[in-house]
């Protein structure tokens, strides 16, 4: 039962990376745009933000699939390095491109080619 619930948690953190942290942080961004008019600030926090958050989540994740291997081998279990973890976080990010692209294309109204542009 831990295993499992380390491998959800791993899920679930995998997931704010690949969502939760570009769309926080383009809402921050959207604020500090809105409260100074200058897009360069803007873009300076969002960028920050992202690589710190990206980095937050990244040790945090290691340090779960650590915890995760630990279980492992407290079982008997062989050690698969971080064999999980990558694969939680492959499998996050195909789950994550393919929202985005239903999204994208049913959804938010986009063409994939061009209408109404003139030659």
């Amino acid at each position: 039962m831990g295993a499992t619930l380390v491998l959800m948690i791993m899920f679930i953190g995998s997931l704010v990376l690949w969502i939760g942290t570009p769309l926080l942080w383009l809402w921050v961004g959207s604020q500090v745009q809105g409260a100074t008019s200058s897009l360069g600030t803007a873009l300076g926090v969002s960028f920050i933000g992202v690589v710190a958050t990206i980095a937050l989540l990244a040790t945090v994740l290691a340090k779960l699939s650590d915890v995760y291997q630990a279980n492992r081998r407290a079982r008997g279990l062989a050690d698969t390095g971080h064999y999980v973890l990558e694969t939680v976080l492959v499998v996050s990010a195909a789950i994550t491109l393919a929202a985005f692209v239903v999204w994208f294309f049913f959804f938010a109204g986009a063409s994939p080619v061009p209408v109404g542009i003139q030659i």
